[in-house]
């Protein structure tokens, strides 16, 4: 069929107010972010207000300003319903958007993915995953960023604060199209409280990791990392490469979290997902990302026991608290667990991201406005008896860890009883970085990325293909530890595509490291040129990768010389990648374990077939990786000197420094 795209010819007009329209009322038909407590007092509506009519010519401030004051006082946030544009939210065919240069066509059509209704978890919200992780603010903001992408040339770079668009700067063709920032607080007020407020004020927001930085690629970006978690899992407390009868249980099937039953399924496992959220389930069994949906924990525990006698793979979607589950599987005598962890959203457990098990997922809702303080102390009341069933099934055989979402941290501060016994400053459980994939980053490989902006799964095939014969060519020729590494991702690019892990644009991810990254893109960019690809290809990451995040409760949970707490990293990773030929760049405060929790990074390069982006290209990825593997060789990891020494081979301008051990300190008196 033959798709008219002039409607996107709209994109170049900014913010256009039709009052003709009524005021919005939401459709209840797509899932909506909770309302916020407003913790504003008069003074500061008044403000939050005045902040958010600067988008408006005055003659229009006396109509906007109580639809506005309505949305801030129901929602706890203005969101400027009346701009949500007309047109299907979905990333179109590059070429069809109406730019003055490539690069801006690619953003717009990376911008709009994160927005598509089949992609985003609250998409009127512009909340693309994790409960609040924001694209944009308000749509006024969505509207004058396409205004002024489709202005843009390849002198010009935008600058994006938390979602404004500052405007277009003069610049030069190596530099960034846009540098974007997100959360970025003074660190005094990098506090929950002040992201409340100062997000409902319309001056920041949290942009989790790829949400503010137009990468997000759908639950599949999370799925690869999720295998490779569930099948070193296996391998470590289990001594097995196969899952064929384990059983994995978890929570959350939302925006990331739902990568959890789809990693179960392309391993064999039994997997055991419980979702308070039915709309949240329902998009997942439509998905085909779930495989069963049962409302009965009954029947849970009956379809367990079947599926393990019977060796079958299967994955269970659980209508229900997650906690019910747990002390429901904590009653059996033999236990039936072998693999727990956690992925509900505790970086904002009091706001949607952490259903009490005393409440239903409507009473929940309701009380979190009204009542904060008492739904504060439910919420507790509920992580301190998870825990108290975690541990139970840990006693019986059960191996648990903690998958970055600040389930250990929060359940501390709950007063649950997650420490150590002989040490109240560490936790019982590990961090799935410290146990499993720590190791994994310290050799280089990550959650690498792609998009095919031509919008066709051709593309994305001969992308896959392309990928797979990269790394068979580097295994003949790596060392045993990093050969193994590029053979469990042969399987995955081998599968991927009979997977069927698209959900919105045609991307892909796949773990690699500096050479099957930089190798990848040269042929990927040379495909392009050739006319093999039909349009550019977008080269990113998750920033949850080597070098994109500081996070002591993630990523840097590994790093025991106790510079975990420092950010320098991250920060540096940016700074970088922007004059090494980055398209567009991205520094996060919040994302994954929560505000004043985290920084971290990300970025989009263009491969457009010509020599200037495998120029690009070349010189960044090798900066984007070894930049965080020289940080932990520091720190002490050995898989990472073993590998920035690699590293310094093969590259005679990399000479980066190397720690010299001491024995010594241990044998003193103190």
């Amino acid at each position: 069929m033959q798709i008219d795209y002039a409607f996107l010819e709209s994109v170049k007009k900014g913010i256009q107010v039709d009052f003709e329209k009524n005021r919005y009322v939401r459709d209840q038909s797509i899932p909506h972010a909770p309302c916020k407590n407003l913790c504003l007092n008069k003074q500061e509506q008044r403000l939050a207000l005045k902040n958010a009519l600067r988008y408006y010519e005055s003659d229009l401030h006396e109509r906007l300003a109580p639809e506005f004051l309505y949305e801030l006082q129901t929602y706890g946030h203005i969101y400027m319903y009346r701009l949500i544009p007309n047109y299907e939210m979905k990333a179109y065919p590059y070429d069809k958007y109406p730019c003055k240069c490539k690069q801006a066509q690619v953003i717009m059509h990376m911008i709009m993915n994160n927005l598509n209704h089949e992609v985003a978890q609250f998409p009127h919200e512009l909340i693309t995953y994790g409960g609040n992780g924001s694209v944009f603010q308000n749509w006024a903001q969505y509207h004058l960023t396409m205004k002024y992408l489709s202005e843009m040339n390849e002198h010009q770079t935008l600058v994006m604060n938390s979602g404004h668009p500052q405007g277009l700067f003069p610049s030069h063709p190596d530099a960034p199209r846009i540098v974007l920032s997100n959360g970025m607080m003074i660190p005094n007020y990098s506090t929950q409280s002040h992201y409340e407020k100062h997000y409902a004020l319309g001056n920041t927001m949290y942009g989790q990791m790829t949400a503010g930085s137009y990468c997000y690629i759908g639950s599949q970006g999370i799925v690869h990392g999720t295998t490779l978690t569930l099948l070193n899992a296996a391998r470590k407390y289990l001594k097995t490469d196969s899952l064929n009868g384990v059983v994995f249980v978890s929570s959350g099937l939302g925006g990331m979290s739902g990568a959890q039953p789809k990693a179960g399924d392309i391993l064999g496992c039994i997997s055991v997902i419980a979702e308070v959220s039915e709309k949240a389930l329902d998009k997942r069994l439509k998905q085909g990302w779930v495989k069963k949906k049962i409302t009965d924990v009954e029947q849970v525990i009956t379809e367990i026991k079947l599926a393990k006698q019977e060796k079958r793979a299967e994955s269970i979607g659980f209508l229900g608290n997650i906690v019910l589950l747990w002390e429901r599987l904590a009653q059996e005598e033999i236990n039936l667990v072998d693999l727990g962890s956690d992925q509900t959203s505790l970086h904002n457990p009091f706001n949607g991201g952490y259903y009490p098990v005393q409440l239903s997922f409507e009473e929940a809702n309701e009380m979190m406005v009204k009542d904060p303080e008492q739904f504060k102390k439910l919420v507790y009341e509920s992580l301190i008896r998870q825990v108290d069933a975690i541990n139970k099934l840990t006693q019986k055989g059960m191996h648990f860890w903690d998958y970055g979402n600040r389930f250990l941290l929060e359940s501390r501060r709950a007063g649950a009883n997650v420490n150590q016994e002989n040490d109240e400053q560490l936790f019982r459980y590990p961090s799935y970085f410290q146990d499993i994939m720590g190791d994994i980053f310290s050799l280089g490989f990550g959650p690498f990325r792609w998009i095919c902006t031509s919008g066709r799964s051709e593309d994305l095939q001969l992308t896959d293909k392309i990928a797979e014969q990269v790394l068979m060519d580097l295994i003949t020729k790596s060392p045993k530890i990093v050969a193994d590494q590029l053979n469990d991702n042969l399987d995955w690019i081998r599968k991927a595509d009979e997977n069927k892990l698209v959900i919105g644009s045609q991307a892909r991810i796949l773990y690699a490291d500096t050479q099957a990254r930089t190798e990848i893109a040269l042929r990927f960019n040379e495909a392009v040129k050739q006319g093999q690809i039909s349009g550019p290809i977008v080269l990113s990451r998750d920033h949850h990768d080597v070098s994109g995040t500081d996070s002591p409760y993630r990523e840097t949970a590994d790093i025991y010389d106790g510079s975990q707490f420092t950010a320098d990293m991250a920060v540096q990773n940016v700074i970088g990648d922007s004059f090494r030929g980055a398209t567009w760049v991205a520094l996060h405060n919040g994302g994954g374990v929560g505000w004043g929790e985290v920084i971290n990074g990300g970025f989009g390069l263009v491969l457009d077939g010509s020599d200037d982006a495998s120029r690009r290209a070349k010189m960044m990825l090798q900066w984007d990786v070894n930049n965080g593997v020289s940080r932990r060789s520091w720190c002490g990891n050995q898989n990472a000197q073993f590998n920035i020494k690699r590293q310094m081979e093969m590259e005679p301008l990399l000479k980066v420094t190397i720690p010299y051990q001491s024995d010594v300190v241990d044998k003193l008196e103190f």
